[in-house]
């Protein structure tokens, strides 16, 4: 299965149109994003868990990523509400669940296949915010050729302002612009290099995550 396969094109998912399909636990669907490969597939997607509903215990050989975008994400290891990044590292295992329903960004199969880091952020805490550049800054994780962070950005503030080896963003609050298009909460969009001014914060400012590098790099070549 190929999604928005091609790494050297934009690509865009608004928030206002998610197509939601199932996946093979029930109570679980997502909109896919990005994907290369199956069920076993790199992959970005939306999940959402319905109340009282759970995945098998399952490893994570190319490791995973997520941000809790509402409700409450658990596993065996603790209980993550909205605004809590995770980053499980390759080789790690879980057997994840939702007592009261959530719904959760995640990425697979595209961490560096020597990268041990195990995160977890809350990213309502205020402490773990910095002003920087402008703007503040929550960061996430950096290294093997990648920054995540998100970043909050007063209204009509400009995102990018050197040329990008390419992006990953994904607006939670607010809204962003780009030339006549606005995208609300919920949109994703992946940038190949090159430079974007035109991507400033809309008139209420823009809280978004962003992932810089190693986009379309995986540990298991699909």
């Amino acid at each position: 299965m190929k999604i928005n396969a091609d790494f050297s094109r934009r690509a865009v998912v608004a928030g206002d149109q998610y197509q939601w399909c199932a996946s093979p636990q029930q109570g679980v669907e997502r909109v896919m994003l990005d994907r290369l490969g199956e069920e076993k597939a790199r992959a970005t997607s939306i999940v959402r868990y319905a109340p009282s509903s759970h995945f098998p215990r399952h490893q994570h050989p190319g490791g995973e990523e997520i941000l809790v975008l509402s409700g409450t994400f658990s596993d065996e290891d603790g209980h993550y509400p909205a605004g809590w990044y995770l980053r499980n590292p390759p080789g790690s295992s879980h057997q994840p669940f939702s007592d009261q329903g959530a719904t959760i960004f995640v990425k697979l199969w595209q961490m560096d296949a020597a990268d041990n880091c195990q995160a977890r952020i809350d990213t309502r805490d205020p402490t773990s915010w910095q002003q920087g550049d402008g703007r503040e800054i929550c960061a996430l994780y950096s290294g093997f050729g990648e920054q995540v962070n998100l970043q909050r950005l007063a209204a009509g503030e400009r995102l990018f302002h050197t040329p990008l080896q390419g992006a990953e963003l994904l607006v939670l609050e607010g809204e962003l612009v780009s030339d006549a298009h606005t995208f609300c909460q919920g949109s994703w969009i992946r940038l190949p290099a090159g430079e974007y001014p035109e991507f400033i914060a809309g008139p209420l400012g823009v809280t978004l995550y962003l992932k810089i590098g190693r986009l379309g790099k995986t540990t298991l070549g699909f």
